[in-house]
């Protein structure tokens, strides 16, 4: 397991990411995460759809609350076969109440809290908090990562534009 530390702040201070941050190209990790119901959740589920992956410190605040409705909205225009999946490391009783107060549709939420295999296959996991660092995965209908970004303050929203654009590339 490898620990960085730098590459990404939470109110300016520099925390320490475990596990190895896949690359565009890599082939994506698999993980065992919790659905809403309590039931497991892998990245098979999702096979030869496209998918967006989006981590996010807590569905609970403005910043990951906003970022997850953005997406939503905007996924609506891209196809039945894509899917938003959010992993955070909130309750899966929390995401569920979240999903039905927030009225999103084309999102999927699941917990990582239990054993943090997507935090640490995906290098995202914050040492010091035992959350999840803000980033964006967009993978490819054969499960190739396509697209990356990293936030470098937890606190900052990821730049939709660049993660909708691999996507959109993703239909040619």
């Amino acid at each position: 397991m490898v620990e960085i530390t730098g590459k990404v702040t939470v109110q300016g201070k520099p925390v320490t990411l475990l596990g190895n941050l896949p690359k565009v190209g890599d082939r994506a990790p698999d993980f065992t995460v919790m659905d809403n119901d309590l039931k497991p959740l892998s990245i098979s589920r999702f096979a030869g759809k496209r998918l967006i992956i989006l981590s996010v410190p807590s569905l609970d605040t403005p910043v990951c609350d906003l970022e997850t409705r953005r997406f939503n909205t905007k996924a609506e225009k891209l196809g039945e076969d894509l899917t938003i999946l959010v992993i955070s490391m909130d309750l899966p009783f929390a995401q569920k109440r979240w999903c039905g107060v927030s009225g999103v549709k084309r999102v999927v939420t699941a917990s990582d809290h239990r054993e943090s295999t997507f935090g640490l296959n995906y290098g995202v996991l914050i040492k010091e908090l035992r959350l999840l660092a803000r980033a964006v995965f967009v993978i490819d209908r054969d499960r190739v990562i396509r697209y990356v970004q990293l936030v470098k303050e937890a606190g900052e929203e990821p730049d939709y534009d660049a993660a909708l654009n691999a996507v959109r590339n993703l239909q040619e």
